[in-house]
């Protein structure tokens, strides 16, 4: 059975929109919200909090009532089982990070809280850094130390207000393996808000896509992702996200071979063990598509699909299609004129070319 998870279901007046949102999310795992600026990401985290106090609001998380108000019930920010990591690490400067991290222990009446912090620290591999005081740490430590500080005092939930979006590229590569870990190792769930695509496709389990504080889309990344109609991300971002094996590696030509639940596909080698498990990004301006199956291509990774939906594009010129690879999902940005050309139709049986695939994960 299942194991309830979070519910969330509020009104909140802003003055540029409502946000007026109905959810029940997962009780485990990244559940990233996405939308543009001024979509209502940060004032539903507040909600969830207890920052903000919406009307007609209901927050549980499992068994546990956070707001009612049919019942007038709730419960402020101190009494809820949660940990708040925000966009700028809020860092006692003056401190080493071992006398941050004991300030963030102290707030943890829960037994084990000495244990928890010590595999807070291993999980986001923060322990050489404990005599360093903050000042002098990089952006991507200071998230990694404010993360921990969070994780040390047990939280059931943890919510994650845009924690990349103060660091420059090469800093947001750094810390992106230690999200992972977290998501993959710790059984709680977490909210997750970004802007960032690369962060979406790499992280998200779940997706919330939100455009002036309603619901566009919500389920698990890949399906939500996949849907052609009112797509979450459009443009040269639009694609797919797939869960992969590692079937074989060829040191020959420094590939490996990854298996999906629709074909295979060769990847660049990137060291990774057979048996292994990838995330895979498929870009739709990545895929074409022909009506006989290609020879004599540069194109290794090619198969068998149905179309199962034909969408126009942002631009006029341009045609998103829909395709079943099995019990996967792909799609491929071609032009109006393609699909003219190749007389392509719901239902037909087609044969794809990935030229691309970017193993995220």
């Amino acid at each position: 059975m299942t194991p309830p998870g979070l519910q969330i279901r509020l009104k909140l007046a802003r003055a540029d929109f409502q946000l007026d949102v109905d959810l029940n999310l997962p009780a485990q795992g990244i559940t990233v919200l996405f939308g543009p600026s001024g979509s209502g990401k940060t004032s539903l985290l507040r909600c969830v909090a207890g920052l903000d106090r919406p009307a007609n609001g209901l927050v549980r998380l499992g068994q546990d009532l956070w707001q009612d108000d049919a019942q007038d019930f709730f419960l402020p920010t101190w009494q809820r089982d949660l940990g708040y990591v925000f966009q700028e690490a809020s860092l006692f400067e003056h401190l080493d990070v071992q006398h941050n991290l004991s300030f963030g222990l102290k707030r943890s009446r829960k037994p084990g809280a000495t244990q928890a912090l010590a595999q807070a620290i291993e999980l986001l591999g923060i322990g050489h850094l404990m005599n360093r005081r903050c000042d002098g740490l990089s952006g991507g430590e200071r998230q990694r130390v404010a993360m921990a500080r969070a994780l040390a005092t047990q939280p059931r939930l943890l919510l994650l207000d845009e924690p990349l979006a103060a660091l420059d590229w090469a800093r947001r590569q750094d810390i992106l393996p230690w999200l992972e870990r977290m998501r993959d190792e710790l059984h709680l769930p977490m909210l997750y808000i970004t802007h960032s695509v690369d962060e979406v496709a790499r992280l998200a389990e779940h997706l919330v896509v939100l455009k002036q504080g309603a619901v566009q889309a919500v389920g698990p990344v890949h399906e939500v992702l996949a849907q052609v109609q009112s797509p979450a991300i459009v443009g040269d971002e639009a694609g797919v996200v797939l869960r992969a094996t590692v079937l074989v590696r060829d040191p020959v030509w420094h590939l490996s071979q990854v298996g999906f639940p629709g074909g295979t596909l060769w990847v660049r080698d990137s060291g990774l063990a057979v048996g292994q498990a990838v995330r895979l990004r498929v870009l739709a301006r990545d895929l074409s598509i022909t009506r006989q199956e290609p020879q004599e291509t540069s194109i290794q990774n090619h198969f068998e699909g149905v179309i199962d939906a034909i969408v126009d594009d942002t631009h006029p010129s341009q045609a998103l299609v829909r395709m079943v690879c099995g019990e996967s999902v792909l799609l491929a940005r071609v032009t109006q004129k393609s699909v003219t050309a190749l007389q392509l139709s719901v239902g037909d049986q087609v044969w794809v070319q990935v030229k691309s695939v970017a193993v995220i994960g």
